[in-house]
């Protein structure tokens, strides 16, 4: 669970889509994945991430761009000093930063990443898959989620890119 935050807790309130998606990813996902930002962003919606593959950080770049409320989940502990590009949405109360992590925790490793992915998935309400490397970490942690979950790619074209 939760063991420290910095920004608004208020958010935790709010209807939060969960957005995960593996390190690598066709390209047939990218565009789809960054419409379904602007999407969100467009409509308000709530949106928390570890934001940490780049595929993730490129949907936080499309969210930064909004009003939107947005969680950033961290696979690490807290650190001293906020990033730059996340100031102003804190101080604007549309952003929060959360972590199951004291701040000794400073290095992201295959195990903190899977236990962030486990907090954002218990707190979520809804979540949305932009893509999920076949037989890899994400897609087993799937399995056992008994959420609504949107994919934003298709199994079949998935099967007849890895071929």
């Amino acid at each position: 669970m939760i063991k420290a935050t910095h920004g608004n807790t208020e958010i935790l309130k709010l209807h939060k889509t969960a957005f995960l998606c593996s390190r690598k990813t066709p390209a047939s996902v990218v565009l789809k994945c960054y419409d379904w930002a602007i999407e969100q962003r467009e409509q308000g919606n709530c949106i928390i991430s570890g934001f940490h593959s780049q595929l993730e950080k490129d949907v936080l770049h499309y969210l930064l761009k909004g009003k939107q409320p947005i969680i950033v989940a961290l696979a690490r502990g807290l650190k001293e000093k906020v990033e730059t590009e996340f100031q102003l949405p804190i101080e604007q109360g549309r952003l929060l930063i959360v972590t199951p992590f004291e701040k000794k925790i400073k290095r992201v490793t295959e195990e903190t990443a899977a236990t962030r992915n486990k907090m954002m998935l218990e707190i979520a309400d809804s979540i949305t898959v932009g893509y999920a490397s076949p037989g890899g970490q994400l897609e087993m942690l799937l399995y056992s989620i008994q959420k609504p979950i949107t994919t934003l790619f298709s199994k079949e074209k998935m099967l007849e890119e890895t071929k």
